[in-house]
């Protein structure tokens, strides 16, 4: 109830942004962009939320960015890293101011990008912003340092990998990709993270290339006066000198045969099963990209046929499901699926195979697309209702275009595309050569 709620408050308060706002973009809020002569990109999005504000700081890099042989893994190091403090404010001194606000940090690392997130109140945002300015132009830390906080990083790899999905998707990205970054995970190649506290002197020029102004995009959201607020970035900010450098990354050449692959899980869990196409980057006037948002939902989604064979009527699979992310390189658009019984798993992979090849034929039903495409324009919308999740649902975007226009223009195409246009980006990307099949399962004991 609280929930239905919300979400009409939510309809009434964008209709009232205006007609003409409501008119011309699909993002209900208003906002302000600007860039500092230094290249820093600032985004202010003020909105009904008494008292509160989220402040995102994304770096234009993630594990894509990790081109030298050896040497994965450094973008989620400096996650951790980011936390030691500077010699004004130390890690504990910077850890007591937040706690001191009651405010709510954290941070998380991706393929494409990192970010650091804050949530507070409004009287504290010339602190905020001091405070993240600080560390993100004056980062101190000794060897010693870095070596702890690279063993810990080291023990945090190996905590993942006791996880099946893990070990999974490590397998699956090395196994798909032959030369492009993506073939590493964000945590990185065991050996890298291993040897990772050798790489001392590696560490600060990485911080040196990519923790510029202009390879980061603020984003502050919620009870804030925008002009205020840029007169604090430009004083706090200001001084921060470029020098962003690019990472040269090599493209992955095309795919021309099927790739399998086995992973066996020393623990108790259902065989999982992971079939990956190789798709397509970010674009929103990609007409196929675009299609293959919608794809993912119509051929996997709790209302597909499959969905309603393979779990509710068959009962084989603990869940279906499929993914078509956004990313700035080519990405894995993947179908997974957890088998209850390890003899059907060859049953469960043909049955996904025979949905794409449905959809390569059949045109979907109007009227069922364009169910689909309102219920995640108001997806979408709803969850747009706090400071936070403004911020959140926006960071990918600003990280992959250094920008939030992209979402108008991506949900203005969603709503052009038509049957047909399902089955030409079905026919483009699920076809048999571009595909990688892991299967995972557990060792019997």
């Amino acid at each position: 109830m609280a929930r239905i709620i919300i979400g009409v408050f939510l309809l009434i308060f964008f209709i009232s942004l205006g007609s003409t706002a409501m008119a011309d973009s699909i993002f209900p809020y208003k906002y302000q962009k600007e860039t500092l002569p230094n290249g820093l990109t600032v985004i202010m999005i003020p909105m009904e939320s008494p008292g509160l504000v989220a402040y995102y700081s994304v770096v234009r890099t993630g594990s894509r960015d990790e081109v030298e042989q050896g040497k994965s893994g450094f973008a989620h190091f400096f996650e951790h890293m980011m936390f030691r403090g500077t010699k004004k404010y130390p890690g504990s001194v910077y850890d007591s101011i937040v706690t001191s606000m009651g405010a709510d940090a954290n941070a998380y690392t991706t393929d494409d990008y990192t970010c650091y997130h804050m949530n507070f109140a409004k009287e504290d945002l010339e602190r905020v912003v001091e405070i993240e300015s600080d560390r993100f132009q004056n980062l101190s830390y000794e060897e010693q340092a870095f070596q702890t906080e690279a063993g810990a990083v080291y023990g945090e790899y190996r905590k993942n990998v006791t996880q099946p999905f893990a070990l999974l998707n490590e397998k699956m990205q090395d196994l798909a990709f032959d030369v492009h970054t993506y073939k590493h995970t964000t945590m990185g190649f065991e050996a890298d993270v291993k040897a990772m506290p050798e790489g001392y002197e590696y560490s600060k020029s990485f911080f040196k290339r990519f923790y510029r102004p202009d390879n980061v995009v603020i984003l502050i959201t919620g009870d804030i006066d925008p002009n205020k607020t840029l007169a604090l970035i430009n004083k706090y900010y200001g001084e921060w000198e470029k020098g962003y450098i690019s990472p040269s990354i090599t493209p992955e050449p095309p795919q021309t045969a099927e790739r399998i692959g086995e992973v066996a899980y020393t623990g108790k869990t259902l065989p999982i099963i992971d079939i990956a196409y190789k798709g397509a980057a970010l674009d929103p006037n990609n007409n196929d990209f675009v299609s293959a948002l919608l794809l993912s939902d119509l051929a996997f989604g709790e209302t597909s046929d499959l969905y309603k064979k393979l779990i509710i009527q068959e009962q084989k699979v603990q869940f279906v499901a499929g993914s078509t992310p956004m990313n700035r390189d080519m990405p894995l658009f993947e179908i997974y699926s957890m088998v209850k019984d390890e003899n059907d798993i060859n049953y469960v992979r043909d049955e996904i195979y025979r949905t794409l090849d449905e959809f390569k034929n059949k045109p979907v039903e109007e009227k069922r697309l364009n169910d689909l495409k309102r219920r995640n324009k108001y997806g979408f919308l709803m969850g747009l209702d706090t400071p936070d999740h403004v911020a959140g649902g926006l960071a990918r975007f600003a990280a992959l275009t250094g920008s939030i226009e992209v979402i108008d223009q991506l949900y203005k195409h969603l709503e052009t595309i038509t049957p047909q246009d399902i089955v030409n980006s079905a026919k483009k990307y699920f076809m048999p050569e571009q595909r990688t099949v892991v299967v995972l399962k557990g060792v019997k004991q």
